[in-house]
């Protein structure tokens, strides 16, 4: 092909119906600028070469070649360095070449056959191409909105599998300012190490296990956001509570918190919604708690509805789950 240098770079082309060479070269702006295009085919064997599969040069919206040139990885494809390193461009030497190659895949390509003509992967030319109309899209379809399951004081359910890999935990407030906080704790409800606390000074633990994701206002409320995968928690952990504190500097109580929720829902769209009453008397609440079950002789995580307080606030909430305050 004319303007064509050569090291050894190939342009392949993937359809059902066969696997081709369609070109094979190094292409610079020069060569390319330079080189007579006879026949839309011309400009289509290059623009056919694909994004990621060989050295390919494009048009751009106005018609014109890109100077984008990507050369073939091939190491990507199985066998094709072999087959590049020991073919010839000539049959010269009498050893397989590439030109070969293309007539013996063009022979066995089946002439204008009715499903090639009118299928998707026939081959148009460029000028077809840009005029064509496109299909219309199909209308994506609208999930239903996920309702979420009312929770009541003391009441507790089993999670589904797909909780596991994945938990959202948000909770919404207004009124006044509180801090979401989680204690990852074993059976005695107590942590392991000051780690297993996560709260605004360490937003993370159990390697990322479980994490807070920070606070954003939404409309009149704020949001505090968290994510918990249960399936990467250390054997250590056998509950996690999930609780609120107040900001001790300002005095206020869980009563003046207004339109307080705890949402929480899995991948599978599952979902469920618990309000915690404004208690006046305390400054810290755990508000629910997932802890690790047997059902039936299998291993389960279950939620459980508390809204058990404290009056001194956070200091009083963690030493209650082990953790060291000084």
């Amino acid at each position: 092909m004319t303007g064509v240098q050569r090291p050894p770079v190939a342009g392949t082309r993937r359809t059902p119906q066969r696997l081709g060479f369609v070109a094979y070269g190094r292409w610079t702006r020069r060569a390319v600028e330079s080189t007579p295009w006879r026949e839309p085919e011309d400009a289509l064997r290059f623009l056919d070469i694909g994004q990621d599969l060989a050295c390919s040069v494009t048009t751009t919206a106005s018609g014109n070649f890109s100077s984008t040139l990507k050369p073939l990885d091939t190491t990507r494809v199985p066998g094709l360095e072999d087959l590049l390193d020991g073919a010839q461009d000539a049959p010269e030497s009498g050893e397989p070449s590439l030109t070969d190659l293309d007539i013996a895949l063009g022979a066995n390509t089946p002439s204008c056959s009715p499903a090639r003509a009118d299928g998707p992967y026939r081959i148009r030319s460029f000028i077809e191409w840009k005029q064509r109309t496109p299909s219309p899209s199909r209308p994506t379809p609208v999930a239903p909105p996920t309702v979420s399951a009312v929770l009541v004081p003391g009441q507790t359910l089993v999670l589904p599998e797909e909780a596991r890999q994945g938990l959202h935990v948000s909770f919404s407030f207004a009124g006044a300012d509180a801090d979401l906080t989680l204690f990852l704790v074993g059976n005695d409800g107590r942590v392991s190490a000051d780690e297993d606390f996560v709260f605004y000074n360490q937003p993370s633990a159990a390697d990322g296990g479980a994490r807070l994701l920070g606070k954003q206002q939404e409309g009149p409320h704020t949001v505090e956001r968290a994510t918990i995968h249960l399936s990467a928690l250390p054997d250590r952990v056998q509950r996690i509570a999930i609780a609120i504190n107040m900001d001790v500097e300002t005095g206020l109580t869980c009563g003046s918190l207004t339109h307080a929720t705890l949402d929480l829902d899995c991948a599978g769209g599952t979902a469920w919604t618990f309000k915690p009453p404004a208690d006046p008397s305390i400054r810290a609440m755990v508000i629910a708690e997932l802890y690790q079950h047997r059902a039936e002789g299998h291993p389960v995580w279950k939620l459980r509805a508390l809204s058990q307080g404290w009056a001194d606030g956070l200091d009083g909430l963690a030493r209650a789950h082990g953790v060291n305050v000084e």
